[in-house]
C-alpha cells in the first residue's frame, strides 16, 4: 500500500501527555499509549492529558498525511480550550515571583513592578513588550544570579515576543 492510498486527508493533533512539572511524557498518547506513563520519569510528578480547568485535552504532536516528523515537543502555556495557564505555568509564574521577594538590591515598588510584569511575558498580550523591558530592566539590576534565575524558571513559558526581547540570541 502506497501513501497515498493510507492518506485520507486528515490533519489532527494528538493529545499530549505532560506532567504537572511541565515535562513532556508523550506527545502522541491517543496514537502511541504505549509510551504513556502515569508519572514522570524525570521528576515523579503525576502526568495529565487534559486541562484541569476546562477538560480540553491538551495539543500534542500534529499528524499531517505525508508529512513526518512535523511534530514538536513544544509545551504550551495556556490551554488552547479555555486560555487557563497549565498546571506548570502556574508554579513557574508562582515561583518567579518567590524569586522575587527573596532579591536583594530592589525596592518594594520595583519588586511590586517586576512581580506585575510576569503575567504579561507568559502570554503575548499588548503590554508585553512594556513588561519585558521592565521585566529585563529589572532584573538586570538585581544582578546576574537572579537574572538566570529567572531564566532557568521562566524560559519554558515566556511568549516569543518576551523571549526574543528578554533572551536575544543566535
Amino acid at each position: 500500500m502506497s501513501i497515498d492510498e493510507y492518506d485520507d486527508g486528515r490533519t489532527w493533533y494528538d493529545t499530549a501527555q505532560i506532567c504537572l512539572n511541565g515535562h513532556s511524557v508523550n506527545q502522541s498518547s491517543k496514537s502511541s499509549p504505549e509510551f504513556s506513563s502515569s508519572f514522570c520519569r524525570k521528576c515523579g510528578a503525576p502526568t495529565i492529558t487534559s486541562c484541569p480547568a476546562c477538560k480540553g485535552e491538551i495539543r500534542g504532536y500534529l499528524h499531517m498525511p505525508n508529512v513526518f516528523g512535523f511534530g514538536e515537543d513544544e509545551i504550551p502555556a495556556h490551554c488552547h480550550a479555555c486560555g487557563k495557564p497549565y498546571p506548570w505555568t502556574e508554579e513557574r509564574i508562582k515561583a518567579a515571583r518567590e524569586l522575587t521577594d527573596e532579591l536583594e538590591g530592589l525596592t518594594a515598588e520595583e519588586k511590586q513592578q517586576l512581580k506585575q510584569s510576569i503575567d504579561d511575558i507568559v502570554a503575548d498580550t499588548p503590554r508585553t513588550s512594556l513588561a519585558a523591558t521592565r521585566f529585563k530592566r529589572l532584573a538586570a539590576k538585581a544582578g546576574r544570579v537572579a537574572a538566570e534565575g529567572f531564566k532557568e524558571i521562566l524560559i519554558g513559558v515566556l511568549s516569543e515576543t518576551a523571549k526574543k526581547m528578554i533572551y536575544p540570541g543566535p
